[in-house]
C-alpha cells in the first residue's frame, strides 16, 4: 500500500535524509505535544527547551538555536513513530506524528499560477458544476488563451490586459487576484487544526467536485521572515466555491481539511529560499478503484515571489506574534476523467506530496464528519504544557 511506503523514513525524509535541520511536533503518550528534532539516529524531544513551534520561530536564527540546543531525551527511532502515524495504528498511548503546526494560523495563497487561475475562472462560469466544466474550460480558453505565466501581477501589461478581458465580458475576480496589484491571502485553518502525515484528511460530504492540492508552505517568523518550509494540502471543494466566492470559508477551512508536514526544514547553510523557489511539488493520488493520477507544481512557475506573499501576509498592517505558516499555491488542477467525468475524490484515496528538499506528506480521505473531531485546541495545549512545568 502507498500509504505504507510514505510512513517510513525512506518514503518521507527528504533526499539527503536528516542532514538538514528538521523538526516536527509528535504526540507523546501520557503527556501531550512535543516539539521535537529529526537526528538520523532517532527523534528526540525539544520541547524543555522549546515548548512551542512559536518558541522556535522567535529564535534570531532558528535552526543555530535547534542545533544547539541539548534535547531531554530520545523519544525513539524515526521509523517506528512514522508506523505509528498510520491511521489504523495512531492512538493516545503510541507517540506519533502531528501537524508541525501549533499556535499560528495557516493561511494560503489563492490564484497564484496561471494554470489553475484559469479553472477558477471555469469553475466560477460553471457554477460549481462539474458536469459544465469541459464546455466552459474550451470558451474560457478561446478566449483569454491558456497562457498568462508571462503577465506579471500589478505590471502596465496587467492592466491593459484587465481592460481588454472586461470588454469581452470575461473579467473575474480570481483573475483580479491573479494578475492585479494585491494577491489573495485567505485563513486556511487556526492554530492546532491542521493534521500531520498519516492522519485522515476531511471532504464535507456535500461536495460533489473537489480536489488535493500540493503546496510548498512558508514558515514565516513573528518579524516577517521566512526561516523554513514543509508540505501542504490545501484540500480544496470546487463546487462550493465555484458557486460563490462567498463560500470560500466553508470550501476551505473544515475538520481536518488542511495537512503539513511531515516535518519543518528550517532555513541553513543545505537548504534556503532560493530552493524553495525551485522545488517542483510532486503528486500522486491511488485509489480503492485502481484509479491512479499523478501531477507536479513548479515553484518556479508561480506569479509572486514567495517572499512577496510572505510580505503580503505579515507586514505592517498585519502582525502574527507567533508566525504564521503560508501555503503557497499550485498550478496542479486535475482535469483527468475518472467514472468518465471530471476528477474528483472517492473515499480512502490515498494522497501523496512530496519534493526532494522536503520529504513526503501521505493521507488517507475520508468525510469531515467520519474524520477524528478536532478537540486539542490552545487551551488544551497550555494546560498540557503547564502539567509538564514548561511553558
Amino acid at each position: 500500500m502507498a500509504l505504507d511506503h510514505a510512513l517510513t523514513p525512506e518514503g518521507a525524509l527528504p533526499v539527503d535524509g536528516t542532514a538538514g535541520t528538521l523538526i516536527a511536533r509528535i504526540w507523546l503518550a501520557g503527556k501531550g505535544p512535543a516539539v521535537v528534532r529529526v537526528d538520523a539516529d532517532g527523534v528526540y524531544d525539544l520541547t524543555r527547551r522549546f515548548p512551542t513551534i512559536a518558541d522556535i520561530l522567535s529564535e534570531t536564527h532558528p535552526a543555530a538555536a535547534v542545533n544547539a540546543a541539548t534535547p531531554s531525551g530520545r523519544i525513539g527511532a524515526l521509523a517506528d513513530i512514522l508506523a505509528a502515524s498510520a491511521p489504523d495504528r495512531r492512538r493516545a498511548d503510541e507517540a506519533h506524528f502531528l501537524a508541525p503546526q501549533d499556535i499560528q494560523p495557516v493561511k494560503a495563497a489563492g490564484v497564484t499560477f496561471a494554470a489553475s487561475m484559469l479553472e477558477r475562472v471555469i469553475e466560477e462560469q460553471a457554477k460549481g458544476d462539474p458536469a459544465r466544466a469541459e464546455a466552459v474550460r474550451e470558451a474560457v480558453r478561446e478566449k483569454v488563451g491558456d497562457d498568462l505565466s508571462k503577465v506579471e501581477p500589478g505590471s502596465e501589461a496587467a492592466e491593459e490586459l484587465k481592460l481588454r478581458l472586461i470588454e469581452l465580458g470575461v473579467w473575474s475576480q480570481y483573475l483580479e487576484v491573479g494578475i492585479g496589484p494585491y494577491a489573495e491571502i485567505f485563513t486556511k485553518c487556526p492554530p492546532m487544526a491542521a493534521v500531520g502525515t498519516g492522519a485522515m484528511i476531511g471532504l464535507r460530504p456535500d461536495s460533489d467536485w473537489n480536489n488535493p492540492e500540493p503546496e510548498v508552505v512558508l514558515v514565516i517568523a513573528p518579524t516577517g521572515q521566512i526561516v523554513g518550509a514543509t508540505l501542504g494540502n490545501d484540500v480544496n471543494l470546487r463546487d462550493i466555491e465555484g458557486r460563490s466566492a462567498l463560500l470560500l470559508g466553508r470550501a476551505k477551512d473544515n475538520n481536518a481539511s488542511c495537512a503539513l508536514g511531515p516535518f519543518i526544514r528550517l532555513f541553513d547553510q543545505s537548504f534556503g529560499i532560493d530552493d524553495v523557489r525551485q522545488a517542483v511539488v510532486t503528486l500522486l493520488l491511488t485509489g480503492t478503484d485502481n484509479f491512479r493520477m499523478e501531477g507536479a507544481s513548479s515553484m518556479g512557475e508561480i506569479s509572486r515571489d514567495p517572499e512577496a506573499l510572505a510580505e503580503a501576509t505579515l507586514s505592517s498592517a498585519h502582525q502574527y506574534p507567533d508566525g504564521a505558516f503560508l501555503m503557497c499555491g499550485t498550478m496542479f488542477a486535475p482535469t483527468d476523467l475518472r467514472d468518465g467525468e471530471g476528477f474528483t475524490h472517492k473515499l480512502d484515496d490515498v494522497v501523496e506530496i512530496a519534493t526532494p528538499t522536503l520529504g513526503r506528506l501521505a493521507n488517507k480521505v475520508t468525510t469531515t464528519d467520519q474524520a477524528p473531531p478536532w478537540t486539542f485546541g490552545v487551551r488544551e495545549l497550555m494546560r498540557s504544557l503547564a502539567a509538564r512545568g514548561l511553558g
